[in-house]
């Protein structure tokens, strides 16, 4: 048996222009980090002496004899893009629940990727890995996703990612000292608003207003620029990315109207009650995980006023999708 571990991440500005209607046209680009919350799935082959051929377990068990009956649409798509030559029993566990926010769906994919080819013996870069896991969403299985959650599952790290017109695309990592980084994550909250919901219907939204709103789309990456700066420029102050998590959860806002919801508005707007000085929501919007930026000494009322919400701690994964044996982990 062979297990696969690969990161969630945070998208913190530049989201929507990682889309390829987008980026295709004008360029794109994005800031975040993949967090050491990961996925892991489990690979084995399946002896042959069952009715069924391949054995699928994750939120049901699935017991098929063709890679068409799998239900589960990332192991049918990888399975159909590598197709194996024998019976497989595949396995996933999570740290976080899936549809919410944190790329987790591109995460399993990059995460079976690499798996399957290390099963059959193969090498695969990282950049390869991000790019089959790209294909393999959009034109497999016509998924309406970006770009990013790809990257950052396969590479990990604290990045920014430009995407150019020709569907490429360059992952920078920050010029940020340990304790910048560490500085930044201290005052990052990260909750879970408690609803979970499809991020391709809301995505397929806003890629459809995309041409009603190519201004906020611009703003969204200048501000990738900007945060570079603040964060690469210790004696800035790291406060100023609070604020400028508001100023992009509003211009996200504006995308579709599906990306904030009545109860989201109340959480966010009770969390600046409390002391946090920004947040947003994060992936396509509608539900999921919620960031916030939350000084330390404000967060203990935060975290009363959101007395309902989980949170999760986390730190920046540095490694990406790794294949490890059972006893490393």
């Amino acid at each position: 048996m062979i297990i696969s571990r690969t990161p969630f991440r945070i998208s913190l500005f530049g989201g929507g222009s990682d889309y390829p209607k987008w980026y295709s046209q004008h360029g794109g680009r994005v800031v975040g980090m993949a967090i050491d919350k990961h996925c892991y799935i489990s690979l084995r082959e399946l002896p042959p002496f069952f009715e069924y051929r391949h054995r699928v377990v994750h939120s049901k068990i699935e017991l098929v004899r063709s890679i068409s009956e799998i239900q589960h649409p990332a192991v049918r798509g990888v399975l159909e893009y590598l197709p194996p030559n024998v019976g497989l029993q595949i396995h996933h566990d999570g740290d976080l629940p899936a549809r919410a926010g944190l790329g987790s769906s591109s995460s399993f994919t990059v995460g079976l990727i690499n798996l399957v080819k290390d099963f059959y013996g193969e090498l695969i870069s990282k950049e390869d890995l991000a790019k089959a896991s790209i294909h393999v969403e959009r034109n497999l299985l016509k998924e309406h996703v970006g770009s990013q959650d790809q990257v950052w599952a396969a590479y990990g790290g604290f990045n920014r990612i430009d995407f150019s017109r020709d569907n490429n695309f360059v992952v920078t990592p920050l010029n940020a000292s340990l304790d910048r980084r560490n500085e930044l994550v201290k005052n990052l909250m990260l909750v879970f608003s408690g609803y979970s919901r499809f991020a391709s219907d809301i995505a397929e939204k806003q890629i459809a207003n995309f041409s009603r709103r190519q201004t906020q789309i611009h703003r969204m990456m200048e501000m990738v620029d900007e945060a570079v700066n603040i964060i690469e420029s210790p004696n800035h102050p790291i406060s100023d990315i609070g604020y400028m998590l508001n100023d992009t959860w509003r211009l996200k806002r504006e995308l579709a109207d599906e990306v904030s919801t009545p109860a989201l508005d109340d959480l966010m707007e009770a969390a600046q009650d409390a002391g946090a000085l920004g947040g947003k929501v994060l992936g396509a919007g509608g539900g999921g995980f919620m960031l916030f930026f939350v000084e330390p000494d404000k967060r203990n009322k935060v975290k009363e006023r959101l007395d309902s919400l989980v949170e999760v701690k986390f730190n920046i994964d540095d490694v990406g999708s790794k294949v490890i044996s059972s006893s490393q982990i």
